[in-house]
């Protein structure tokens, strides 16, 4: 479906899934937004009107029908030294500069960049993640004590425990005997039940904060806009941007291949840009999609904009005059379904074909899970990643550039390069001539080659110079259109009798 208001159409929406996955994501979504606030230092609200404001503005604009987003930890963690500097009004005019920058991504079609971002760091990003969800459910089995947090001990513990088990049995048993009706929804309903009816005393949401409130206000935030602010907050502002683009455009590329269709990179950079700078201008604390809970609406049997549409609205309704039902949720319900979120994430086919993998993709895979873990930055870990297997791919590259040599009738000595001429081949393809032993005509062919960068360009020009500095005639053949303009384009460069070729129309070298 690629209209806007695509979920308004109700021809071939399954209306019974798409209820069921909204609910039970807005169940979710709530104790991990309030969760995030908190940790961040701000009022619980900004994470609630950031799921709010996230998963509606992304489920109408949005490029991926079946994926979530929402206030998530990974941008508000990128901000919290700035809000705990300079106070919350810069953290939502740091929130607004993210999202314009979003937007332009979006609008110049850089969206697709996203492409280059290898299998095995895809894999990396996806079982770090599946570590954070996971320890993050950990975190709850804790209790505010007079000395601080502290780890739950005795028959606390054991209800806690107990509960969550039984989340986890019923979210894996339940499927068994229907799809009807989400396993996480049913599981959460379950614990809610058991333990209002036996009276069980054990942490509940409102443990966490209160999630009653109204709806946003717009507010300008109050700080003053002038080029010492611009400094201050533009690099909180470009890290968040980034952070919350590679964690959407990743989410859409599983949803993709859950799926088995197709997003919108360049539409869903611009919705999740427009999301974050209402957010900016309404107090909420900013995100971006999130993994866990577009799985948790996925493995409900959602695959239209409806069910995000309503477990946005469903979360407004929630601040509005559902928070004392809400806050009465056991979080051993939802730390049972995150749980299970964390082991479907985690991808365990990595670990199936690991001995099938080549060295330095385990390598690359095995470094983004660390840092996604340890630092908690996506972005950095994304990055490292996609720069390391690029220099690997160049690496491995620069080692198959190769010449076949062969000296013809005339007495004419040929070299034959095969593979790319590039900054990482030059050191291996300069190694290839006999300049002193070769006669006085030479010829390359680069039919079964590619001059590809400035570099190359240098050791074509370093290569020229010394056969001419031996007055001996050397010709270059079958260079590539885009070769020629290359060289073209090169001024300063001595190149000597670029052979016109009849076949490839080689235009004569100065």
């Amino acid at each position: 479906m690629n209209n806007t208001f695509d979920f308004f159409s109700l021809r071939s929406v399954n209306l019974k899934n798409e209820l069921f996955a909204g609910l039970t994501v807005a169940m979710t979504m709530i104790p991990e937004s309030l969760s995030f606030a908190i940790l961040a230092g701000l009022p619980p609200l900004t994470g609630l009107y950031a799921a709010f404001l996230m998963g509606l503005l992304t489920s109408i604009l949005g490029g991926r029908p079946g994926m979530v987003s929402g206030g998530a930890g990974a941008t508000v963690v990128v901000l919290m030294a700035l809000a705990a500097s300079h106070g919350i009004d810069y953290l939502f005019a740091a929130v607004l500069l993210a999202g314009l920058l979003q937007f332009l991504v979006g609008l110049f079609k850089w969206g697709k960049f996203v492409r280059l971002i290898p299998q095995p760091v895809m894999y990396g990003f996806l079982n770090g993640l599946a570590i954070i969800i996971f320890m993050a459910q950990v975190v709850q089995f804790k209790v505010n004590t007079d000395t601080g947090m502290a780890w739950m001990t005795g028959g606390t513990l054991y209800v806690m425990g107990g509960l969550t088990l039984l989340t986890i049995l019923i979210v894996v048993g339940f499927p068994r005997l229907t799809k009807a009706i989400p396993a996480s929804l049913v599981a959460i309903l379950v614990i809610f039940v058991l333990v209002a009816a036996l009276g069980i005393d054990t942490k509940k949401v409102v443990d966490i904060a209160s999630v009653s409130g109204s709806l946003p206000q717009f507010h300008f935030p109050d700080i003053p806009w002038n080029w010492e602010t611009l400094q201050l907050i533009f690099p909180y502002s470009l890290v968040m941007a980034g952070v919350g683009l590679v964690e959407s455009l990743l989410t859409l590329n599983m949803v993709d291949e859950i799926t088995a269709s197709k997003g919108n990179a360049n539409r869903e950079s611009m919705a999740q840009g427009i999301a974050n700078t209402i957010n900016g201008l309404f107090g909420g604390m900013g995100g971006c999609a999130m993994v866990a809970q577009t799985l948790v609406n996925l493995n409900a049997g959602a695959r239209t904009r409806l069910s995000a549409f309503i477990g946005s609205m469903t979360i407004l309704l929630i601040i509005l005059v559902g928070a004392p039902f809400i806050e009465q949720i056991p979080m051993a319900a939802l730390v049972g379904v995150m749980m299970m979120v964390a082991i479907g994430t985690f991808q365990w086919v990595s670990l199936r074909i690991i001995t099938k993998f080549p060295k330095s993709d385990i390598f690359v895979g095995m470094l983004v899970a660390v840092i996604t873990v340890l630092l908690h930055n996506l972005a950095l870990a994304v990055l490292m990643g996609v720069v390391i297997s690029a220099l690997v791919f160049a690496w491995d590259n620069a080692k198959r550039i190769r010449a076949r040599k062969y000296i013809d009738s005339d007495g004419v000595k040929h070299y034959e390069i095969y593979g790319p001429l590039f900054f990482g081949s030059t050191a291996n393809f300069l190694e290839k001539f006999e300049v002193n032993e070769d006669p006085d005509h030479v010829i390359l062919d680069f039919k079964e080659s590619r001059v590809v960068d400035m570099s190359a360009i240098d050791a074509l020009n370093k290569i020229t110079e010394r056969y001419a500095a031996q007055d001996k005639k050397i010709e270059l053949w079958h260079l590539s259109e885009d070769c020629r303009s290359l060289l073209k384009n090169a001024e300063g460069v001595a190149l000597v009798n670029i052979k016109e070729d009849p076949t490839y129309k080689v235009m004569p070298g100065n």
